[in-house]
């Protein structure tokens, strides 16, 4: 369902291959009536647009019938591995319910997982963060040994544990990172800037971390070196902004926003299609 092209080196495990996976993010998550989707779907049910292939049955006009939400999610990888690696092959529409559910419920803790890893993967190609390079390497290898368990074992985790204990080492990574940005660092954490006019805004190694930024417009900000880790860039307007440096910014997170040819990007992210298609 994606629409951005790869055109970068990444580790190729930590982005969604739709081919290898059995439509697990179009069965196993619930999404609500939005401006996002255009219908409720409860998890567990899988999507009347989904066909038997696994494959979308509306996937060339999801925007045009509101399905936003489709074209900019990211499962990470966590679909193929699922798919391919915990259940073995298994698709879920010709086994028992038992492992059906079971696929349904281990999907969204794999994904979650997936995300660290993307984001420690990033943490240590980041020179400012070496003082906890050796923290991180072993957070990732501790991250990849939970999400290669056993649907028992996945289903049996408390990831929202593992993840606290990952973000302390994020924590210092950004303050690590930011310290060396020039200039005032603002602090938006958590904070509420749904539509705020930000355009031309000072945000370079700003912590950004969990804010909502939906509809906000940004347009010529610079948010160089800012760290974006969680924050809800949905339909917010990056046009002419300058993101470069920015860490902690995946690719479901620009999918969601606005841009142009003139955003600058980090390398960790590649530019939508849509931003160019006018859609």
């Amino acid at each position: 369902m994606r629409e951005h092209t790869v055109d970068r080196a990444d580790p190729p495990a930590l982005r969604g291959d739709c081919e290898s996976c059995f439509g697990l993010c179009c069965a196993a998550l619930p999404f609500a009536r939005s401006a996002d989707f255009a219908i409720d779907k409860d998890a567990g049910t899988p999507c009347p647009n989904l066909r038997a292939d696994h494959r979308c049955g509306i996937h060339a006009t999801l925007r045009e019938r509101g399905f936003t939400g489709c074209t900019v999610y990211d499962c990470f990888g966590a679909g193929q591995r699922v798919s391919q690696v915990t259940f073995g092959g298994q698709d879920w529409r010709t086994g028992p319910p038992e492992r059906t559910r079971r696929m349904f419920d281990v999907f969204p803790v794999v994904r979650q997982l997936h995300e660290l890893l993307w984001y420690l993967t990033e943490a240590l190609t980041l020179p400012a963060a070496r003082p906890v390079h050796a923290g991180l390497r072993r957070a990732l290898a501790d991250t990849e040994r939970l999400a290669g368990g056993s649907p028992g074992e996945l289903a049996a985790l408390d990831v929202a544990a593992h993840r606290q204990r990952v973000n302390v080492l994020l924590l210092r990574t950004s303050e690590l990172v930011r310290a060396g940005t020039r200039g005032r660092k603002k602090s938006r954490r958590n904070a509420d800037l749904m539509g705020a006019r930000l355009r031309g805004a000072g945000l370079a190694g700003a912590d950004l971390r969990g804010a909502c930024l939906i509809a906000a417009d940004l347009t010529g900000a610079d948010l160089r070196g800012a760290d974006l880790i969680g924050a809800d860039l949905r339909d917010a307007d990056l046009t002419d902004a300058d993101l470069t440096g920015a860490f902690f910014l995946t690719q479901p997170q620009v999918n969601a926003a606005k841009g142009g040819p003139g955003t600058g990007l980090p390398d960790s992210v590649t530019r939508p299609v849509h931003w160019t298609a006018g859609l």
